[in-house]
């Protein structure tokens, strides 16, 4: 599960980073210090992983986590090589969402790379340019599939079809991530499409120190223009959050009460990149470690059982499944079986959010 930090130059981008995974890479006060995209993992911070524990005694407990990609400033006419170009594109086309870094401060010490901040000019930049892309994108993959439609490949007719639609919707300035997939074998072919503006977005305000929650007017603008696309907004202070990723957790809880935080705004930015990527968690709990294992919302029993070990996807059997609230009711889990609070269910089984599971695979 990967997401990619991005933003235009100079926008506080790696200091989040920095801040998100403690990686001390270098980040200075001009633009395009980050060359190659730097990669760190954050852990997604869950409560149940604790409460699990009060009934399970564990040697170790493994939370969810996420991998984060800093990728560098995109600039105006990255679509076309400015800036550092398209290969700046390529990193994004990588990883599964967008966290989108938006300045959301004023501070004339700090260097904008287009002289003022104005969040939605900002992200109206990195749009276009991320549109522009994908409309080349479409443009040589339509062509393509036009030549093999000609044959009478009815995929092919399925694939020229639906570019047709993304290149009218990006034509328009439109992203994809806004266009109704009508069935699930669009939805396969998007995938293959590996489009920009097809990935989920989440905005990250990078606010000053005294306005924590982001009451700005910078910030209210960026939250309507997520709103529209049904995205979300985390106000985030990167460099107080710098700071609190080097204190012990005593000066933590000290500096978090003065601020009149209950948590680190990071461990919020965690959680809501998590959902924004369209994932969740199921719990394996045992003496040698309780875990989160991510699975997309939706996966079924064989497909979770395969985030463990591939071949237990292809060897499900059924899985036994209950909930930590019948945890916390009947403290075993031999308890919760001879309450018939124990769920044994098969192929077809949603896994839930939360769902404690336990496996059963031919050898």
């Amino acid at each position: 599960m990967e997401a990619g930090i991005v933003g235009l130059p100079n926008v506080g981008k790696s200091t989040l980073f920095n801040a998100l995974t403690a990686a001390g890479i270098a980040s200075e006060n001009y633009p395009f210090c980050t060359i190659e995209p730097n990669v760190g993992v954050i852990e997604v911070p869950d409560p149940r992983l604790q409460i699990i524990q009060q009934y399970i005694k564990s040697e170790k407990i493994i939370p969810a986590v996420i991998k984060l990609v800093d990728i560098a400033g995109i600039v105006k006419g990255a679509s076309e090589g400015e800036g550092l170009g398209n290969k700046f594109l390529a990193n994004i086309r990588d990883v599964d969402a967008i966290i989108h870094v938006v300045r959301c401060f004023d501070n004339g010490d700090v260097i904008h790379v287009d002289g003022s901040v104005n969040p939605i000019r900002d992200v109206d930049t990195i749009d276009t340019e991320l549109i522009l892309a994908d409309l080349q994108t479409v443009e040589s993959a339509r062509d393509k599939s036009q030549k093999k439609a000609k044959t009478g490949d009815a995929e092919a007719k399925k694939r020229v079809a639906l570019l047709d639609r993304c290149f009218a919707r990006l034509d328009q300035g439109q992203t994809i991530r806004g266009m109704e997939i009508e069935s699930t074998e669009e939805q396969k072919l998007m995938r293959g499409f590996s489009l920009l503006t097809a990935k989920p977005v989440m905005y990250l305000a990078n606010v000053s120190d005294d306005d924590l929650h982001g009451e700005n007017e910078h910030v209210q603008e960026l939250r309507r223009r997520a709103e529209a696309e049904n995205g979300v907004v985390v106000p985030v202070c990167a460099a107080i959050e710098a700071e609190l990723r080097d204190m012990d957790d005593a000066d933590r809880a000290e500096m978090l009460a003065d601020l009149g935080l209950e948590e680190p705004a990071l461990n919020v930015v965690a959680r809501a990149a998590y959902k924004t990527l369209g994932y969740h968690s199921y719990f394996t709990a045992g003496p040698k470690e309780i875990r989160a294992w991510t699975i997309p919302q939706g996966a079924t029993g064989p497909q979770a059982a395969g985030v463990i070990h591939t071949d237990f996807e292809r060897a499900f059997i059924r899985v036994e499944v209950y909930s930590i609230e019948a945890l916390q009711e009947f403290k075993t889990e031999k308890a919760i079986r001879e309450a018939g609070k124990l769920r044994v269910e098969g192929k077809e089984y949603i896994v839930r959010d939360g769902d404690v599971c336990h496996f059963l695979a031919n050898p």
